[in-house]
């Protein structure tokens, strides 16, 4: 979803850094760690922009960032993701920042990724995966971004199973009980390009107007 936010951004003729602070599950490419969903984003922009500043923190295994950073031997905090991305240094019309599973992925034992969102103020969209108890946890989740005082500014409904029983009423309930607008619902895609693809079925308008 976050490589679809770039391509639409810079389709309106807006300049956008993407950064994804933490990533977990990467692999050894010419003696650096790098990780796929991070790759994507670096591709999708149009400006240059160095690995290192994309995915800052890169993590060999597939698990909870905070567990594999553990094994790892790797501190991580709020400062310390402030300090690695420094995302004042970007001088564009839109400065990107993609999470790693989820708004309350934890860091370490008392810090999540949210606190890593409020600390820098970000806005927020909220991607909802359309499957059995996605309703509970879009609102859960939604209270939580609340409770912090950032905005949610729109959310995107996304089709993950063939056989998702009412799906459209799904959908129905979730926009209206989600207090931000739906940008676009998702289906599960087979092309090639699926970023591209995507791109078809999302509206950033209320974003940039």
């Amino acid at each position: 979803m976050s490589c679809c936010l770039v391509e639409l951004f810079q389709r309106h003729s807006m300049t956008v850094s993407a950064v994804k602070p933490v990533a977990a599950g990467c692999e050894l490419v010419d003696g650096q760690w790098v990780n796929e969903d991070a790759l994507m984003l670096q591709r999708a922009m149009q400006q240059d922009m160095d690995y290192e500043k994309v995915n800052p923190v890169a993590l060999r295994p597939a698990i909870a960032p905070h567990i594999a950073a553990q094994l790892a031997d790797v501190e991580l905090n709020v400062k310390g993701l402030q300090k690695a991305c420094d995302l004042d240094q970007y001088h564009t019309d839109i400065v990107l920042v993609e999470g790693a599973g989820g708004w309350l992925v934890p860091l370490n034992n008392h810090q999540t990724l949210a606190d890593f969102a409020v600390a820098e103020s970000t806005e927020v969209v909220l991607v909802v995966d359309i499957k059995l108890g996605c309703i509970n946890h879009a609102l859960l989740t939604q209270a939580s971004i609340q409770s912090t005082g950032l905005k949610l500014i729109g959310w995107v409904a996304n089709k993950v199973c063939h056989d998702m029983p009412v799906f459209e009423q799904n959908i129905q309930t979730l926009n209206s009980l989600i207090c931000a607008p739906l940008l676009g619902q998702i289906p599960l895609l087979t092309s090639d390009n699926k970023i591209h693809e995507a791109c078809e079925y999302v509206n950033i308008a209320p974003l940039i107007e």
